[in-house]
C-alpha cells in the first residue's frame, strides 16, 4: 500500500493525501510537481526513474473499508534536498530517454 508521504523530499512543500501536485517514482520517492518539472527534469535523484502523479486514496468508505480513515497517509517526512549540481550531471545522460526505457 502506498505511504502517501506528506511532503516533497526536495523543497519540503506540504503534499497532503488529496494533493494534485504530488508525484512519485516506482519506489515512492515523493516530490512536488514543480520540483519534478523545473528542477529534476523528470529524473528521480534516488533511482533514475521517472515520475507519475500520485494516486488518491478515497476519503470516505466506498467499499470494504479501503479509505483514508482506515488506511491513513503517512506522517513521516523524507526531507533530503537534492544536490542540484550532482543531479544535473546524473540526469544529463538519461533525461531524454523515456522513463519506461531507462
Amino acid at each position: 500500500m502506498l505511504e502517501l508521504r506528506p511532503s516533497c523530499e526536495h523543497c519540503d512543500k506540504e503534499l497532503p493525501a488529496d494533493s494534485t501536485e504530488a508525484m512519485i517514482c516506482s519506489f515512492e520517492c515523493t516530490f512536488c510537481q514543480a520540483c519534478v518539472e523545473n528542477i529534476l527534469q523528470n529524473v528521480c535523484p534516488n533511482c533514475g526513474g521517472g515520475f507519475s502523479a500520485r494516486p488518491h486514496r478515497p476519503q470516505r468508505n466506498l467499499k470494504g473499508g479501503n479509505y483514508l480513515g482506515s488506511n491513513p497517509a503517512s506522517t513521516n517526512k523524507v526531507y533530503k534536498p537534492v544536490d542540484l549540481a550532482m543531479h544535473q550531471v546524473f540526469a544529463e545522460n538519461i533525461k531524454n530517454t523515456p522513463s519506461h526505457k531507462r
